[in-house]
């Protein structure tokens, strides 16, 4: 529909998609307190759930980089602190083309390190704080928590939650992304859109990426024991994939978004000693999700490294279904059923 509005020159078709994913603000949850607030610059929103809450949960909402905020996480932030008993933190965080890399990242990161310097004004116990985020929040909870890993000035992460995440622009080919590459809410194409956009401020060379020819052939070969279809188990490939040679490489693009290939814009790609520090670690993964394999690719790699993971995968899932929870009663029950894994996570840490 973006499109059309934007032929008809009423509004540019990211406008129309902010619009829509803005969300229906709800009304007060019973039993949570709100307020709005700042973490140094960055804008938040306080959820308090009765009692005096021991644990908090600095949320990054997901939507591409380039939409969503504070309102569209509502019913998600006001039912995790309902339920968990945690102070949820929710982060609004600049959004792209208007801000590129690494301002999201650079806003959630600064938003943590002021919170977690600050925790006494809010009173719980500086060894129960988790980061979480769904698909772009996810990769910047991802991220957030690759930078705190090691510090020995500020108090460690207790967890962090990730909700079908996007964790590497290097390999827009692998099984999930042949497999579900028309699957609402998430296609192929549209993850490219959203990652260029993050990156560049815009979607030119789409189609080189696509493709794989902004990688070269160097770097691939290097970040192939992290980022490769051997490493995803075979029984996510039995609904079809076909190998994939990336067409040759432009280095023009490559210059254009040679950022991509940073561990603060790809996780997947942050050096073994840096995943070795990362704290408990919960994912979840939908199997009609274009995204679906990076979840795995992560999780075995933190497997790898000694670190726990609770991996919860919703068979019946596709990208965005978490977010849909009570949402104008659409509400999906594995959606329910996945934040429901996510707060009992929470309880359980």
């Amino acid at each position: 529909q973006g499109r059309i509005f934007e032929k008809m020159e009423l509004c540019s078709s990211l406008a129309v998609r902010r619009f829509v994913f803005s969300g229906w603000r709800p009304g007060p949850a019973p039993g949570v307190r709100q307020e709005e607030a700042r973490l140094g610059r960055v804008p938040v929103r306080l959820y308090r759930p009765r009692g005096r809450p021991r644990s908090a949960l600095l949320l990054f909402h997901g939507g591409g980089w380039i939409c969503c905020g504070l309102d569209s996480h509502e019913r998600i932030c006001q039912y995790i602190a309902k339920e968990s008993g945690s102070l949820v933190v929710s982060v609004g965080y600049r959004l792209a083309p208007e801000h590129k890399y690494p301002a999201a990242y650079q806003d959630c990161l600064s938003a943590t390190l002021h919170f977690l310097q600050h925790l006494q004004h809010y009173g719980v116990d500086p060894a129960r704080v988790t980061v979480c985020g769904d698909s772009a929040g996810g990769n910047l909870a991802a991220a957030v928590s690759q930078s705190l890993a090691g510090s020995s000035e500020l108090p460690r992460l207790r967890a962090q939650i990730l909700i079908y995440p996007g964790l590497q622009a290097l390999d827009f080919n692998l099984p999930s992304y042949q497999q579900n590459r028309g699957v609402p809410l998430l296609f192929r194409e549209r993850a490219v859109y959203y990652s260029l956009h993050y990156v560049q401020g815009d979607t030119s060379n789409l189609e080189e990426v696509l493709e794989g020819s902004h990688i070269p052939p160097d770097m691939r070969l290097k970040y192939s024991k992290w980022v490769s279809p051997d490493n995803i188990p075979e029984e996510f490939k039995v609904r079809g994939y076909k190998p994939h040679k990336p067409r040759e490489f432009k280095p023009e693009v490559f210059e254009k978004v040679k950022r991509i290939c940073e561990p603060t814009l790809c996780p997947l790609f942050a050096e073994d000693t840096i995943i070795q520090q990362l704290p408990e670690s919960f994912i979840l993964t939908c199997e009609y999700d274009v995204l679906r394999d990076d979840g795995l690719l992560y999780k075995k790699r933190l497997e790898d490294n000694g670190v726990p993971v609770t991996w919860y995968h919703l068979e019946d899932g596709f990208h965005g279904i978490v977010n849909l929870f009570d949402y104008h009663g659409l509400s999906f029950p594995s959606g329910k059923r996945g934040l429901d894994r996510v707060v009992a996570f929470i309880k359980g840490l």
